[in-house]
């Protein structure tokens, strides 16, 4: 699996002006369908030729365009290791590919930006958890969404207690020998082993802080919950540990080292939804009492205004709608068009995603399920 950061999701707002390609399409793991999936990626290329050709574009500029992608759909090595998502962004200069744990409806996008709200589960409050997993032999760390969860890999992060303590046990018997040939103490030795922090709870405690270092590279969700996963005498050591403000006071109790990730999504996933749906309704019930009163709405112009200028607390947007129209910053104005125009974006997903960039809280949900039965629905700060 990939990780996407809220830093990279900044720089795809940035782009130049151009053509912009947006891919998704659900993927497998195993099964019947592994087959299916290049196939299903092909189709998809082929459309986004058509409509790139259908907007005026030549065929060698197009071709050029999608060559990354369709050489990587032609990697064998590449379809046998997916999550249940994948998301392709291109342009004439550029290419980017994400295999995600969401399960991504069949969508290509062609506008002046990249169409990023099939990834608003991924940042959003509502479903987006990790799992933690500690024992003295193995670390892992896990993505999890509602109904999927994935590994991460973890490149950065020594592996076992051994492997991380390793180089500061080195670097301690460095010091002692320094401070013994420099004089200043005849005591030096108990870095050696006799001290207090070579004790088991230090040793772990200097682990755990090994890994607390490390987890703000790999968190793409700032205010997802984080799961523990291990035996419970761990729980205490590590929390003293901890920076991560929405660690959950709850984990996940036994050796974890035996478990599958569908085995931890199954034990994470009841201590996670409780907080989803508290915020959630929450969230809903602030909207319902400030109708009316200026501070919330459900108008997708004001929703846009509001997010750009920081504005927004909350917002609910409907996932698998689009309202397509053109936003001008240095005059604030909005223009909405029924069927998609030549340099159009889509204004929830930019509401959105200016939403989370600046602080806000988004809650990615089904139409159903936004107040009001609206596209999208937000609180404001002030």
């Amino acid at each position: 699996m990939d990780t996407i950061t809220t830093e990279e999701l900044k720089t795809f707002l940035t782009r130049p002006p151009g053509w912009h390609v947006s891919l998704f399409m659900p993927t497998h793991r195993a099964g019947r369908n592994t087959e299916q999936d290049p196939i299903r990626f092909r189709n998809l290329l082929r459309e986004a030729e058509e409509r790139l050709l259908s907007k005026g574009l030549r065929s060698p500029d197009v071709r050029e365009m999608l060559k990354p992608a369709r050489d990587l759909g032609q990697e064998p090595r590449f379809w046998p290791n997916q999550s249940h998502g994948l998301a392709v962004f291109l342009t004439a200069e550029e290419f980017h590919y994400y295999r995600l744990p969401l399960p991504f409806e069949e969508l290509v996008v062609i506008s002046q930006v990249f169409h990023l709200k099939p990834l608003l589960p991924f940042f959003a409050s509502d479903g987006h958890f990790y799992i933690l997993t500690l024992s003295q032999n193995r670390v892992r760390l896990l993505e999890g969404t509602r109904h999927t969860v994935d590994e991460i890999d973890l490149e950065s992060m020594p592996e076992s207690m051994a492997e991380a303590l390793q180089y500061d046990r080195f670097e301690r018997q460095l010091q002692s020998h320094s401070d013994a040939s420099s004089g200043t103490g005849g005591r030096s030795t108990r870095f050696h082993g006799q001290g207090i922090g070579d004790r088991p709870k230090g040793r772990i405690l200097r682990w755990f802080r090994v890994i607390d270092r490390e987890l703000p590279n790999l968190l793409t969700g700032r205010r997802s919950p984080l799961v523990l996963a291990g035996v419970e005498y761990l729980f205490p050591i590590y929390k003293e540990a901890n920076t991560y403000p929405h660690l959950l006071s709850d984990g996940i109790a036994g050796s974890p080292d035996e478990l599958t990730p569908d085995e931890l999504h199954t034990r994470a996933w009841p201590l996670v939804q409780p907080k989803f749906m508290e915020a959630r309704e929450e969230a809903a019930d602030r909207y319902s009492r400030l109708v009316d009163t200026g501070q919330s709405t459900a108008d997708v112009r004001d929703a846009v205004l509001a997010a750009h200028g920081g504005r927004i607390d909350d917002l609910f947007v409907a996932l698998g709608i689009q309202v397509w129209g053109k936003f001008d910053p240095s005059t604030d104005t909005i223009h909405i068009h029924e069927d998609p125009e030549p340099g159009d974006e889509d204004l929830l997903d930019l509401a959105a995603i200016q939403t989370i960039l600046k602080g806000g809280t988004v809650y990615a949900v089904e139409p159903g399920q936004v107040p009001d039965n609206a596209p999208l629905a937000a609180v404001f700060r002030y």
